[in-house]
């Protein structure tokens, strides 16, 4: 079991820098999905959200104190400058990943994963989504019910190297199924054959943590 500090505040700034550059590279990519089963702004919209953040990055490096504070701001830029649902749910999702780990600059691998849990429950509260509604969730439950399996082995790298597979799976597990919620819905058997473009976006995005790890470790 490791208890050794994985990523401090410096880490989530630079993830959510990244993060920005990938939405800026996928967007089109990203919104290419979107337009076969939604409203084809996904893409746009989250370079939107994350071109917010990457302005604003400097301020809230001044202006927060801990990792909780820095994702609860950047998370409300989501909230204000995204339409779609993509803002709420991404908003919500780093709103939330911090709230137990307030007054904190660094953290385990533990409470990172646990972090996530935070993270991706809030998604789910708020889009009342289940596995197979071919949704983020098809790949971010699967990753981190595996990350909670394994957040206290030593080799972290390995288990979130595994947990981002996982998700990226889950993405591909979305082709087949009939859409439950969201605009896919009225597509009934026509979003067969299509993947998710939240499942798709999301395990990219979390594949940030990943790559900024093996970088800082």
């Amino acid at each position: 079991m490791t208890t050794a500090v994985i990523a401090n505040k410096d880490f989530f700034r630079n993830s959510l820098m990244k993060m920005a550059e990938l939405s800026e590279e996928q967007r089109d990519y990203w919104t290419s999905l979107d337009s076969n089963i939604g409203d084809g702004d996904h893409g746009i919209n989250l370079s939107i959200g994350f071109r917010g953040i990457s302005k604003e990055i400097d301020e809230l490096d001044k202006t927060t104190k801990d990792i909780n504070s820095l994702l609860k701001k950047s998370g409300m830029i989501l909230l204000s400058k995204v339409g779609g649902a993509s803002g709420p749910l991404y908003g919500s999702f780093f709103i939330k990943m911090g709230k137990d780990v307030e007054g904190k600059t660094e953290v385990t691998f533990s409470e990172f994963v646990d972090m996530l849990q935070s993270g991706i429950d809030a998604i789910q509260a708020r889009g009342k989504a289940v596995l197979q509604d071919k949704t983020m969730l098809d790949a971010l439950l699967p990753g981190i019910d595996y990350l909670q399996a394994h957040k206290t082995d030593d080799d972290y790298l390995t288990v979130m190297e595994k947990a981002i597979q996982i998700m990226q799976k889950g993405a591909e597990s979305t082709i087949p199924l009939i859409a439950k919620k969201g605009r896919a819905m009225r597509l009934g058997e026509r979003a067969i054959g299509h993947k998710d473009p939240g499942a798709e976006s999301s395990w990219m995005l979390l594949n940030v943590f990943y790559e900024e790890m093996k970088n800082t470790k």
